[in-house]
């Protein structure tokens, strides 16, 4: 696993990792009329293509593939980290959020915080974040819950 900078030539293939990732969660987690709110059917590759411009993205590339990509804001905010579901299991988050973190305090920033699924809760806690609140998200109007979470950095 090699974690790479992003590259827009990567952008359709995370947009489809991120909708793979939502919609291959087990519905007893998330029911389909969560996911497909989560993650719209079908992919949105121009909407991706500016996103992912603007945030520039930390990717896992293993074989040639994105595994997996990581978001961090100026201000110490995580908004996306998914992992594609072939490559679940096999360490790819933590690599992502390990390397993140090194960036984040290279950068001085004192505080890491995210709003996380409930299968991602599990990953974060792992890392030593903390649940600050459990929010109620309205998408395409169906509610989907998330945990705030947030991690102080010692520099």
């Amino acid at each position: 696993m090699e974690i790479q900078e992003y590259t827009s030539s990567r952008a359709n293939e995370i947009a489809e990792l991120f909708h793979k990732s939502v919609h291959s969660i087990d519905s007893s987690v998330y029911s389909q009329e969560l996911r497909e709110a989560w993650a719209p059917t079908p992919v949105d590759y121009k909407k991706w293509h500016k996103r992912l411009d603007k945030k520039q993205p930390l990717m896992a590339i293993i074989d040639n593939r994105v595994a997996g990509f990581i978001e961090l804001e100026s201000d110490g905010h995580i908004d996306c980290m998914y992992t594609h579901p072939a490559f679940q299991s096999r360490g790819v988050g933590s690599s992502l959020y390990k390397q993140l973190e090194s960036k984040a305090i290279s950068l001085k920033l004192k505080r890491l915080y995210v709003e996380a699924s409930l299968v991602a809760k599990p990953l974060f806690i792992k890392q030593g974040f903390k649940v600050t609140k459990e929010n109620v998200v309205i998408r395409n109007k169906i509610s989907l819950i998330n945990y705030s979470m947030e991690k102080h950095l010692t520099l």
